[in-house]
């Protein structure tokens, strides 16, 4: 007797079934997220073109698109973006660095962890738009008061959640490394980094934000170029185009590099 395979060859497994699910969900929410957009801009420039909103103050979307052409055509939209997109990229990976570094530090000498911790407590609730004018008067004006301003609004948040992250990991690894001969070295390298890369990674997604932030606070006061200049002199002069545009690049600027930390994180899924 022959017996035959009710299934048929090309009917999909379960773990195809799934991808196409998974698939068609991104797809839907990438669907979604454009139709939002679109039926807001849509409403944005009906209510302008109808008079329902004075688009002196709020602009419009054409009138955005045509100042967008005129900052690629006169140039200043390299110029402007490419500042302050240097000037967060730096920020971000000095934090990144920095961050780390104290972190491990602080894991690795507890008494040192039990002195700093307060004093890091209090730096990160400090509105680090008080420190700019200081920042100002020690550095002067210029990229490097915009990138130390950026510094400062991520940093010291990194290290507590670095901190915090490092000293909630499986007690019983680290029974473990030490019943086996190993050292605190041995735990740092083999145990707690190797776990920690998740949230590392989660870390440094936060941290491209607000390092974008604090470039933009110290643009604010200590700048002659930039988006964050853009919008200050923008506002002074009633040029509402230019701020409104500025901002709109900002926040493609921040969602570029989002996106990238995000691939990063895809990556490292995928790999485990």
């Amino acid at each position: 007797m022959i017996f035959q395979n009710n299934k048929s060859s090309t009917e999909p497994t379960n773990q195809e079934a799934y991808m196409l699910a998974h698939r068609k969900h991104h797809h839907m929410i990438a669907l979604s997220h454009l139709l939002i957009l679109i039926i807001f801009l849509s409403i944005w420039e009906y209510t302008t073109y109808a008079g329902y909103v004075d688009i002196f103050f709020f602009s419009s979307p054409t009138s955005i698109v045509k100042y967008l052409y005129k900052m690629i055509m006169d140039s200043s939209f390299f110029k402007h973006t490419g500042i302050t997109l240097i000037e967060t990229i730096v920020s971000f990976l000095l934090v990144s660095f920095f961050s780390l570094l104290i972190a491990t530090l602080l894991w690795y000498r507890n008494s040192l962890s039990e002195i700093l911790e307060p004093y890091l407590v209090v730096l990160n609730s400090l509105p680090k738009s008080a420190l700019a004018p200081l920042l100002i008067v020690w550095l002067g004006t210029g990229s490097k008061t915009i990138i130390v301003a950026g510094i400062s609004v991520a940093v010291f948040g990194s290290i507590i959640s670095l901190y915090t992250g490092f000293c909630q990991t499986d007690e019983e690894l680290l029974k473990l490394i030490l019943t086996l001969g190993g050292n605190r070295k041995d735990a740092l390298f083999k145990v707690i980094l190797p776990s920690s890369i998740p949230l590392i990674i989660s870390n440094m997604k936060v941290n491209i934000g607000l390092c974008l932030v604090g470039v933009i606070i110290g643009e604010f006061l200590a700048a002659r170029r930039g988006l964050g200049y853009l919008i200050i002199y923008g506002s002074q002069v009633f040029q509402l185009n230019m701020v409104i545009t500025s901002i709109i690049i900002l926040c493609a600027i921040a969602m570029g590099l989002y996106k990238i930390i995000q691939s990063l994180e895809h990556g490292y899924k995928k790999k485990m």
